[in-house]
């Protein structure tokens, strides 16, 4: 069987699902980047749209809650001129006990031309790609703990914007890294553009065990591991997925690891701050810190629209000119 890194390529090395951010090359990482860079423009348009994907069908299939990707995606094959489905999977037939199989073969004689999913479990996206039909391609949107690569791609883009060469940079993932899809992707991602040094910082008991084998390199104290640092990315508290007493407190957590305004200052005005959302004020870090000068957090959601164009755009069309 294909690992994931594998099937999301064809046999000439292009992109035919995105299902995850390890084991992609610099090279076609940076692809995508540029890509994004071209559609960029089109969010100040007169007219936010480009006929690329016109004729063309995606369907949004979340299985998990979600505001800021979702509706990304959303606009983003919208400005492509794709036709958008959304289903509702709390309400679609795998709540009468249809599995996932054959809603997959039911979605796909609607002549769809991909899926984006989100899912609780880890796999799933890569179950949808292995069992998909020829010209039918998959998205991952999340799945479980393990892979969030749109995400990490606009992070990339992000950081890039501001920090072109990465290659320099010093990089704190802090919080639940345990629960977190996000950080594993950020992970992949960073080390394939060559970042300098990736730390991660959390409690112990949100550390996974054997994380140093991704390269990256392990602090349990905020202070000591945030020292240097050019850029910190900060990681929301998933307490749906947490299963006994993980933390002491929501507020424990801020005073040991949250982002305070005497921790910023320390790091100096030139760090930049990241935070996939949604925030929450007070635990991952200090109100007035989500939107200073520093925060690049809503440049994140608006850099996803432009990423995710661009990977529809080299899976089911054609370049950002066509």
């Amino acid at each position: 069987m294909k690992t994931s890194a594998e099937l999301q390529l064809d046999d000439d090395g292009r992109l035919r699902h995105l299902l995850t951010t390890e084991g992609m090359s610099r090279e076609l990482l940076t692809e995508i980047l540029d890509t994004a860079a071209q559609f960029a423009p089109v969010a100040g348009a007169p007219v936010k749209k480009v006929p690329l994907l016109r004729g063309r069908t995606v369907l949004n299939l979340f299985f998990e809650a979600s505001t800021r990707t979702r509706t990304t995606f959303e606009l983003a094959a919208t400005r492509l001129s794709a036709d958008v489905l959304n289903i509702d999977a709390q309400t679609s037939s795998t709540s009468k006990g249809e599995t996932l199989f054959d809603m997959q073969r039911t979605l796909e004689a609607m002549q769809v031309d991909m899926f984006v999913i989100r899912h609780g479990s880890s796999g799933a996206a890569h179950f949808f790609a292995q069992h998909a039909a020829p010209g039918v391609s998959v998205l991952n949107a999340g799945d479980g703990r393990h892979a969030h690569p749109t995400q990490a791609l606009l992070d990339m883009y992000t950081l890039r914007c501001h920090r072109p060469d990465i290659s320099q940079l010093c990089v704190a993932i802090v919080g639940d890294l345990m629960h977190s899809r996000v950080a594993r992707s950020d992970i992949h991602a960073l080390r394939a553009l060559g970042a300098r040094e990736i730390r991660v910082i959390a409690p112990r008991t949100l550390m996974p065990s054997g994380i140093e084998t991704l390269g990256v390199i392990p602090y349990t104290d905020m202070d000591r591991g945030l020292d240097g640092v050019d850029v910190v990315m900060l990681l929301r508290l998933q307490r749906e997925r947490m299963r006994g007493s993980l933390l002491a407190s929501p507020g424990e957590f801020h005073r040991a690891f949250g982002l305070t305004e005497r921790r910023l200052a320390q790091l100096g005005s030139e760090a930049l701050v990241m935070h996939p959302g949604p925030i929450n004020r007070g635990v991952e870090l200090a109100g007035d810190i989500a939107y200073s000068p520093q925060s690049l957090i809503l440049q994140q959601v608006e850099h996803g629209i432009a990423i995710r164009m661009a990977v529809m755009a080299m899976i089911i069309g054609r370049g950002p000119t066509a």
